[in-house]
């Protein structure tokens, strides 16, 4: 699938719809995420929020172990929906890196609107890969 068989729009509407499912009593922040599956699969995910902080789970984590859960193996495109927009933190571009090649689509959308888009590579040009697992993993 190349960028243009990619539905933009599609992803950025099922983000936004995920942000009003957004669990965030804590922050007021409210983020959704739409993952497409190599098979065309969407999955959403919204952000939820616990009052112990460091256990709160980002919109695009959450779409991306729903997208795993449900079978998928390998993610084309992820969408963000926040006001004001928000790119992907670290620890999301981590996790889509393992289920994703560097040319992943990541689309940044303010509520439905499409505002800014990059690869994968862009956002994290030097991901930690399972091949530097394997490089120490100890031989039979």
């Amino acid at each position: 699938m190349t960028n243009q068989a990619i539905p933009y729009q599609e992803l950025a509407r099922r983000a936004a719809g995920a942000r009003k499912r957004a669990y965030a009593p804590y922050s007021g922040f409210a983020v959704g995420a739409a993952v497409l599956t190599s098979d065309g699969r969407i999955f959403d995910g919204c952000n939820v929020e616990n009052a112990s902080y460091g256990l709160t789970v980002c919109a695009e984590r959450v779409a991306v172990f729903c997208a795993i859960a449900d079978g998928a193996s390998h993610l084309l495109a992820l969408a963000v929906s926040a006001v004001p927009v928000a790119w992907p933190c670290g620890a999301c571009r981590q996790v889509l890196a393992e289920f994703a090649d560097s040319d992943c689509l990541v689309i940044v959308a303010e509520d439905e609107q499409v505002v800014a888009t990059a690869t994968l590579a862009e956002l994290l040009p030097h991901a930690f890969a399972a091949s530097a697992l394997t490089s120490r993993m100890p031989g039979p």
